[in-house]
């Protein structure tokens, strides 16, 4: 049973969506339901900065929006969408802390390409969202909506929560290993994080940049797939049904699985099972990640080395003001040499080959892993574990999560389902139909 009742509801995008471009809902009343839940529920959830004049912003907001767009006709696919923006993205109008004690105008920026695009699509900015500090692993406030005392993971903690709250339906976040797979696995939402540089990371405080990417928190995959669209480069609606009616799934066994708590895997397992009634195909593939210990190293040596270089110039101005977990993180990137920085991303390259050449000779569509190690932990001193989000992002593929079930007290679990370089829309195809299979998963 979740912490109450009231904390969790879904608001499924689509739906709102087409209700308000048709003007069967009335764009103004829905932004002020969207802000007395905020004002009802937030300061116990936290999932949002605080904001002095959230609705005098989003009233300008409306009627600029409606004046825009004022034939139905006319309104573009997220028209009157509230959206929540991960607290590193810059988005004009707003302040971007970075969830950081560093000073916001040190960190301001010109507004993010994403922004740009959902704003060009109608939708409105409900606010800054919350984030770990610089996305790295220091938690923010925010609390799982299903149970208070539980971490909502991270590092787009507050993006999670607030969709899962029905706080919004959509909201932005940003992975660079685990950030959204597994905050959205956690609060029992659909995560989908695109592959590396398909939205554009312009205007966005980097962790590590040839590992960041923005992604989409939505009720469900519809959701996610309307927005993909707009936010996406070059995306093609019809890549979404080519290839086969349902893919092959592979299962990457060994070290890497084990990673998992034995009762992820249990889940797992029973998820699986589900797939495979439902006519799945599904294949063991052992030997794609037999050497997982040095997948993760080297992935780590690229992120602290990437991590320690975007903080060049503030940690030596700022750095008493930094939080114990990024000083850390930015003072091991300062001990990885050049050759050795070299030499994983060489590893990176070789990596995603690998992936790519396991899938033609196995035949394998999509991968199919638990979305984290478990469901959240107890407590807001971690953002938990991102190591099952790890390979993929160093990677660079597209992953996504969807709801499949949960564990006592009540905790969300998540399917992670991962596609080659390239095929996100493939992905998301897919994903609609093993959402509806594992729906209500015990």
């Amino acid at each position: 049973m979740a912490d109450s009742e009231e904390l969790i509801r879904r608001r499924p995008l689509a739906a709102e969506a087409e209700a308000l471009r048709s003007g069967r809902w009335d764009l103004l009343a829905q932004i002020g339901e969207t802000c007395e839940r905020i004002d009802a529920l937030d300061g116990r959830i936290r999932a949002f900065v605080d904001e002095p004049d959230r609705r005098g912003r989003l009233w300008a907001e409306v009627a600029a929006t409606r004046a825009r767009w004022p034939e139905p006709a006319t309104r573009p696919a997220l028209y009157g969408v509230p959206v929540g923006i991960k607290d590193i993205v810059h988005a004009d109008g707003l302040a971007t802390g970075g969830g950081s004690a560093v000073p916001a105008a040190e960190l301001t920026g010109p507004q993010a390409t994403v922004v740009t695009r959902l704003r060009a699509a109608g939708a409105l900015v409900a606010g800054k969202t919350v984030t770990a500090e610089f996305a790295v692993t220091a938690p923010g406030p925010t609390r799982n909506p299903h149970h208070l005392d539980h971490t909502p993971g991270g590092s787009s903690s507050g993006s999670a929560a607030a969709v899962a709250a029905g706080l919004v339906p959509l909201a932005i976040g940003t992975q660079t290993v685990g950030s959204m797979i597994r905050p959205a696995a956690y609060c029992g939402v659909v995560g989908f994080k695109p592959g590396y540089g398909r939205i554009p990371v312009d205007g966005v405080i980097a962790n590590a940049p040839s590992l960041d990417a923005l992604g989409i928190f939505a009720s469900d995959v519809a959701g996610v797939l309307r927005t993909a669209a707009v936010l996406c480069d070059d995306w093609r609606p019809e890549r979404a049904t080519a290839g086969r009616a349902l893919p092959v799934l592979g299962v990457p066994t060994g070290p890497y699985l084990e990673r998992a708590d034995e009762a992820a895997r249990t889940a797992f397992d029973v998820q699986v099972e589900r797939l495979r009634r439902a006519g799945y195909p599904v294949r063991d593939v052992p030997r794609l990640l037999p050497d997982f210990d040095t997948v993760y190293t080297q992935q780590f040596v690229v992120n602290r080395y990437e991590v320690a270089r975007t903080h060049a110039d503030w940690f030596p101005r700022f750095g008493e003001l930094y939080r114990a977990q990024t000083v850390a993180a930015i003072r091991q990137g300062h001990e990885v040499s050049e050759a050795d920085y070299t030499a994983a991303r060489a590893y990176q390259r070789d990596f995603r080959d690998r992936v790519h050449g396991t899938m033609a000779d196995e035949q394998v569509d999509l991968w199919i892993t638990p979305a984290a190690t478990g469901t959240a932990p107890h407590g807001l001193t971690t953002t938990g574990n991102s190591v099952m989000c790890l390979p993929w992002s160093y990677a660079g593929l597209p992953a996504l999560t969807v709801p499949a079930g949960s564990l006592p007290p009540g905790l969300p679990l998540g399917l992670q389902c991962v596609a080659p370089f390239g095929a996100d829309e493939r992905l998301l195809g897919w994903a609609s139909a093993i959402e509806a299979v594992l729906a209500d998963t015990a």
